[in-house]
């Protein structure tokens, strides 16, 4: 269609949403005497609701061509999760939309930077074709950095120039987690290129800066970078903030960060402050919700619930740029959902654009985004590596010990060892290359993790998505890594040289094509046989397992070529 042409179809459908707002004809939809979040006043509101053509027209007192009684109800503005990796969920982008729509998110912010550190910018085009025409809208964020460091051995490494062309894409919003701190305040070129390039092109960019403060945060804030998702605390949410970044209060699976900073929502700061997930496994959101999930929290919590409702909604939208999201009112997206109340917030019925997309319990059908043949070849062949040997995991001498906390994915050095001691917790753990065939093996060990017999393996190791193991012996340990070699990804627990639960995951070694149900019996079959085998009940076997081999968090880790010292940024 030309420009004069839509130019002239989108004057068309103003004049019917005008005349349905003047009430000179009937809306398509009213929903009658309902109460509304307001997010402009944060009051609950009342009046008829019409909608037309997708948006809402007005608020008072109209007649549609369908009216829905609301009394008793609440209608909120859809949900906005402000930043969120879809690969968490193990599930393609149409599974977890599945998952997702009864828990009123509408909008999602994602990055795609776990695809990417395997595929490279094929992954990030692999997420744009599977997110494509979904029921809930998918905004995407572009990797800042791939690999995390320089010294990870991923499946590829992402510079400006890589990511450059995909700013054209509408659906777009922007420069994703910069994770590379001391890059940034350091002045590293191939850094700030990124940064310039998307300010440049009007874009914002994420931040990623976990308890820095004074002149650093100073440096990094002044750089160009405008949020932050990694707060822990109040104090260090309130120095971001008032240098001017928007915070992102998280509530993953991992990271639960709410209750510390619930002193954020309120008249006072709450125009600074979102929700987002970052991380959120399958039992998590299906047993307990999403961004609702948030909300119901903050809530109980104390929280207004318009405030709340707000943070979920119309602040996500606005500092994304997403105009007409977010809000009930005139001219905005028909974006919406019903609930009984903002304490319980059951979800009745959840619209997109006007159009139900759950009610009755049941989702709306709709096709999975057809993904080109080349890049789903591509996506389910990404393990370029061969199968190894007990030989492969032998450690030379006595080294330090990787010591997991539990509840916490920050690690400390502890005494070494030099080999297995299950009455001390000292397991082998290993970490195999898997994307270039390079033959890197590190091996070291590790304690806390619990296991008393067997071992455990999966292809999620943060960010690089080698393959990451460990276990009471190295039979197990090499038969759960080579099965993953054999699935191209998933997870793995063996005992005794039998294969007791798996997990395959196919899709960049990453995420399952399967209904995110399935996912989740099979993931909580294969935590189960990790914890039957001895895993500590205060870890989560896999995503826990699943950090131990990233460098930019404390203080000691597992990579490809052995043992790192974060903290003196060396290898031991």
């Amino acid at each position: 269609m030309l420009e004069k042409e839509k130019t002239e179809l989108a004057s068309k459908e103003k004049q019917r949403v005008i005349k349905a707002a003047l009430g000179e004809k009937p809306a398509g939809l009213v929903l009658k005497n309902a109460s509304y979040i307001n997010v402009f006043s944060k009051k609950i509101c009342r009046g008829d609701i019409a909608v037309e053509n997708g948006v809402f027209a007005g608020i008072g007192k109209y007649s549609g061509e369908k009216e829905i009684d609301l009394s008793g109800k609440i209608v909120l503005p859809g949900f906005i999760d402000a930043h969120l990796h879809i690969e968490s969920s193990l599930a393609s982008p149409a599974e977890l939309a599945k998952a997702l729509l009864p828990h009123g998110t509408t909008t999602i912010v994602c990055d795609p930077h776990e695809i990417a550190n395997v595929m490279g910018a094929e992954g990030i085009e692999y997420m744009l074709e599977a997110t494509e025409g979904l029921p809930i809208d998918v905004m995407m964020m572009l990797p800042s950095c791939v690999p995390a460091t320089p010294l990870d051995e991923s499946g590829a490494v992402l510079c400006c120039d890589d990511i450059a062309p995909f700013y054209n894409h509408p659906r777009v919003a922007g420069l994703a987690e910069m994770m590379n701190y001391p890059g940034v305040v350091s002045g590293d070129e191939s850094v700030l290129d990124k940064i310039s390039f998307a300010e440049n092109r009007g874009k914002g960019i994420d931040g990623h800066a976990p308890g820095v403060c004074g002149n650093g945060l100073n440096a990094y804030v002044a750089a160009g970078i405008h949020s932050d998702h990694e707060c822990t605390g109040f104090a260090e949410a309130l120095e971001k903030l008032e240098r001017g970044q928007h915070i992102m209060i998280r509530e993953g699976t991992a990271a639960k960060n709410l209750e510390a900073l619930l002193p954020l929502l309120s008249l006072q700061y709450e125009d600074r402050c979102m929700f987002c997930c970052d991380d959120r496994h399958p039992n998590d959101i299906l047993k307990s919700g999403h961004i609702d999930n948030i909300v119901k929290k903050a809530v109980a919590a104390g929280t207004d619930p318009a405030i709340a409702a707000k943070a979920a909604s119309f602040n996500a939208a606005r500092y994304f740029g997403l105009a007409g999201k977010g809000a009930v009112a005139p001219g905005y997206k028909a974006d919406f959902i019903i609930a009984d109340s903002m304490e319980n917030l059951d979800i009745e019925a959840v619209y997109k654009n006007g159009v139900p997309v759950y009610e009755n319990k049941k989702i709306a059908d709709f096709a999975a985004p057809k993904i080109s043949s080349e890049l789903e070849k591509k996506a389910l062949d990404t393990f370029h590596v061969e199968k190894i040997s007990e030989k492969d995991l032998s450690v030379s001498g006595r080294i330090p010990v990787i010591g997991m906390i539990p509840g916490q994915i920050v690690t400390e050095k502890r005494n070494a060892a030099e080999k297995i001691d299950l009455e001390k917790d000292i397991l082998k753990i290993a970490v195999i290359e898997r994307h270039k065939n390079t033959g890197h093996i590190g091996t070291g060990y590790i304690n806390g993790f619990g296991l008393k017999k067997g071992a455990v393996a999966t292809s999620i190791s943060h960010d690089s998505h080698n393959i990451i193991a460990a276990g009471t012996n190295d039979r197990d340990i090499v038969l759960a890594v080579n099965r993953i070699i054999e699935t191209k990804g998933g997870i793995a627990v063996y005992d005794d040289g039998k294969l007791v639960a798996e997990l395959p995951l196919p899709i960049a070694g990453i995420m399952s094509g399967e209904p995110i149900e399935v996912i989740d019996k099979k993931l909580e079959e294969a935590k189960s046989a990790a914890f039957a085998l001895g895993a500590n009940p205060g870890v989560d076997p896999f995503m826990t397992l699943s950090f131990m081999a990233l460098p930019v968090i404390s203080s000691i880790r597992i990579m490809p070529c052995g043992i790192f010292d974060v903290d003196n940024w060396k290898f031991i």
